[in-house]
């Protein structure tokens, strides 16, 4: 076991070594050693606010993972790395602030780096395009996994009841739609109604996008697309980490406005959470633990929820966010080995 969690989390030790290593560079040529020490820990503070906010992210990538190639694995882990860092939780906050706000991409990217307290000024004035589409998405990750008439074994009692529902033709879409509109219209301001729904549809759009190109490449003849495959899967994950990320982006500005240790920081999350999705994989996880990927669904449903209230302008601590996901995790470990003890007793 010791010899599988270095070489499962080995790449993962390295970043974060070097990410702490930047963010004490980079405290030291801006305010010398007290600033360097205060930084070093306010990205170890992050990466661990990262990791459990995204630990059921973690389950259901492993969910998808295992039926991926050793070689896309390994790309999820090296190629996924970037662009989880770079893109999702550096590029893509500037994409959407300078579209909220019209100010041009590298102006926007200028704030970040020389006027960061205005920079998350206007990520916080983003918080709704970021809350609506990110929330939409994860709503319907989890609407599919419930709803669903493949789905034969039920955790707790509402599942069985949802998946009946699955005989109802697009009904995933219909329940996202009309609790996109019920929360715009009762709790977002008027001025934000139209920017809210915009969003919450191209979140909708995306997922339903991803979603029919996986089911594309896994039609018939999968062994001739398994390239097509596994990038389909790819994407998938990467979108699915994106709507995970942005609410953990807006949380990170309150505890510091600097970019830099920002991004330092949500790199360890971010590289942690993928070697922890590969080690799931790997150790066959999901599989000893059968209720593990229904508590994982759970915290992603509770997520998507809190994003579409944030919508309304009150902000739910990351804290309780994180709680609640690692709550529905453990409780479904637990349920797990009950069930299991049960079954060899019966046995």
């Amino acid at each position: 076991m010791g010899d599988t969690i270095r070489r499962e989390f080995s790449f993962a030790v390295g970043l974060s070594v070097l990410a702490m290593a930047l963010a004490a560079w980079y405290g030291y040529h801006t305010g010398g050693w007290a600033r360097a020490l205060n930084d070093l820990v306010i990205v170890l503070v992050l990466g661990i606010m990262e990791i459990s906010l995204s630990f059921d992210n973690a389950v259901v990538n492993a969910s998808v993972l295992k039926n991926m190639s050793a070689k896309w694995q390994q790309r999820f882990l090296v190629w996924g790395i970037l662009i989880a860092v770079v893109g999702m939780r550096l590029v893509f906050p500037l994409a959407i602030v300078a579209l909220s706000s019209g100010l041009g991409f590298f102006e926007v990217g200028s704030l970040a780096l020389n006027s960061p307290e205005e920079y998350a000024r206007h990520l916080e004035e983003s918080s709704v395009t970021i809350s609506a589409f990110g929330g939409m998405f994860l709503l319907m990750v989890a609407l599919n996994y419930f709803i669903d008439t493949e789905k034969d074994e039920h955790w707790l009692l509402p599942e069985s009841r949802l998946a009946g529902l699955a005989k109802l033709e697009a009904v995933q879409l219909i329940i996202a739609m009309v609790a996109l509109l019920g929360i715009t219209f009762t709790l977002v301001p008027l001025e934000q109604r139209l920017t809210a729904l915009a969003a919450g549809i191209v979140g909708l759009l995306i997922y339903m996008g991803v979603n029919a190109l996986g089911g594309l490449f896994n039609a018939d003849n999968v062994a001739q697309k398994a390239g097509a495959a596994g990038f389909a899967a790819f994407m998938y994950l990467e979108v699915l980490d994106a709507s995970f990320s942005l609410d953990g982006v807006i949380g990170a500005f309150a505890i510091t406005k600097e970019i830099v240790i920002i991004s330092a920081g949500l790199a360890i999350g971010a590289v942690f959470v993928r070697s922890l999705t590969l080690f799931l994989v790997h150790q066959g996880t999901l599989a000893q633990y059968r209720y593990l990927e229904h508590g994982a669904h759970y915290g992603i449903l509770a997520l998507a929820i809190i994003m579409l209230y944030s919508m309304s302008g009150h902000h739910v601590p990351e804290v309780i966010t994180g709680l609640i996901g690692v709550a529905f995790i453990v409780a479904s470990v637990l349920s797990s080995m009950v069930a299991n003890r049960r079954e060899g007793a019966a046995g």
